[in-house]
């Protein structure tokens, strides 16, 4: 017997990774701050750096500036909305604004940041932890994809992690209160509590119908969801009515039980209205100017001439504090020139809106990729402007994300707002007979008639997002 020789193989797969140089970073991890945190992270660099020196702002010169013409900035290559990309939810309802009052009871992360901290989390958990609970929407729910979370902690957190172990310390956040929390959609929000409560009961047959025949559910095909079942009428609607009566938005419930009220909201952009001319600044007169400290230049022009061994170790010190206070004076430069174009463009699309004193009507549909193409920025980039960032109207105060919306359009071609929709479901509510509520596929109809075709289930969302109970609840 020929022995056959024992060979090895191993494939290997070409990874294409992309890195950020350190000053990238920096400005990255700027750009994600709120005015408040810049002028915390501006004071705290210059007390470690004295190579960076500061001063206060001359407030008076903080003027907002006009936006450009119409022929600086055209905008008909915006008019047709091509419904795609990402959509930010609105921050705080579609009431045109909000109010955002100084609160002293806990916050929504706070509430679960305690509940984190119990568990014995190793220091990268905990890390991942406060990272997710700060993912989560208003709802409580977790629709950032993992990948995404993986990316962000390696830029913001310089932690490199996995999917798996995201997806460990998710678990145990959806072990938190209440029930649900944390979950990735709405299918597994109901999962979560079917087996919390479960505990208790048999929900068996909640679970199946959840997990196997959501669309099913979803569509309240009750007669063909029980005879796939194989099971009665009865014993479907029994069940059907389990499930409704669970909470699709935890996080909205534990806002409310926790006498949940958001800390005073200081906004990142002032605008105001002259006319029909629009003015636009940062809110920055807090935060101080920055400059490269004039004595330590001509220090390191000094050691630098000297051949003595202990100058030249102090002159390397010198030029090293010297380029991070050069770095830093750009960075936050970068960050106030992007900060103010995203806001510029924004505002030159919904210019209407701002003219008319905050008419949810004038909205107009408008996505990530609308305000990337004005501004030539990336995508990612004015996401991150977007996020957590607050512009102050002679009216109101509103998140960023308000202005991002998707499109409908009516029978007559003309495209509005979901909030124009929203203001239309609104009003058919209110006037609606309350011994006879209208049922969503009765909203459907209505709005057919005011020139809105949409399907009933889009109806039912935008129904949920005003906080509109469903037809049977509302009958009095």
């Amino acid at each position: 017997m020929v022995k056959k020789p024992i060979t090895q193989t191993q494939d290997q797969e070409l990874l294409q990774v992309q890195t950020l140089s350190p000053q990238q970073l920096l400005a990255v991890q700027l750009l994600e701050m709120t005015t408040v945190e810049i002028e915390e992270r501006v004071r705290g660099e210059v007390m470690d750096n004295p190579a960076l020196e500061s001063q206060e702002r001359d407030e008076s010169s903080a003027e907002g500036d006009e936006l450009p013409s119409d022929e600086e900035l055209s905008m008909d290559e915006y008019d047709d909305y091509s419904g795609n990309g990402e959509i930010p939810v609105a921050y705080g309802g579609y009431g045109g604004g909000a109010d955002y009052p100084v609160g002293d009871t806990p916050s929504f992360g706070d509430t679960l940041t305690e509940q984190l901290s119990e568990l014995p989390l190793t220091s990268v958990q905990k890390v991942i932890g406060e990272y997710i609970i700060g993912s989560l929407d208003e709802d409580g729910l977790l629709r950032k994809p993992t990948v995404e979370i993986e990316d962000e902690l390696l830029i913001y957190n310089n932690l490199a992690v996995s999917a798996d172990e995201i997806l460990e310390v998710l678990k145990m956040i959806q072990t938190f209160e209440p029930a649900g929390i944390g979950a990735r959609s709405l299918q597994e929000c109901l999962l979560l509590q079917l087996e919390r409560n479960g505990k208790n009961r048999d929900l068996s047959l909640q679970k199946r119908i959840v997990a196997d025949y959501y669309d099913d559910f979803a569509g309240k095909r009750w007669d063909q969801l029980a005879e796939k079942l194989e099971i009665s009428g009865d014993e479907c609607r029994d069940a059907i009515y389990d499930i409704v009566r669970l909470n699709p938005r935890p996080g909205a419930s534990l806002t409310e039980s926790i006498g949940f009220s958001r800390q005073q909201v200081t906004p990142d952009f002032l605008l105001d209205v002259q006319d029909d001319t629009v003015f636009v600044s940062l809110n920055n007169a807090h935060v101080p100017e920055l400059r490269v400290s004039e004595e330590y230049l001509q220090m390191l022009n000094e050691q630098a001439e000297s051949k003595n061994g202990e100058q030249r170790a102090a002159a390397l010190f010198l030029r090293q504090k010297i380029e991070s206070a050069k770095g830093f004076v750009s960075a936050v430069q970068q960050r106030e020139q992007t900060m103010l174009s995203t806001m510029k463009a924004i505002v030159k699309m919904q210019k209407p809106f701002f003219v008319s004193g905050g008419d949810e009507a004038m909205l107009k549909p408008m996505i990530l990729e609308d305000v990337a193409k004005m501004t030539g920025y990336d995508v990612s980039t004015i996401s991150r402007v977007g996020n957590s960032k607050y512009v102050q109207t002679p009216w109101s105060i509103y998140p960023l994300k308000y202005f991002f919306s998707d499109g409908v359009v009516k029978e007559d071609g003309t495209e509005q707002s979901v909030y124009e929709l929203h203001r239309v479901i609104r009003e058919l509510v209110d006037a609606e007979d309350k011994q006879s509520p209208l049922t969503d596929q009765a909203l459907q109809e209505q709005l057919a008639a005011h020139g809105y075709n949409v399907a009933r289930r889009t109806v039912a969302k935008y129904r949920e997002q005003l906080d509109i109970p469903v037809a049977r609840l509302r009958k009095e």
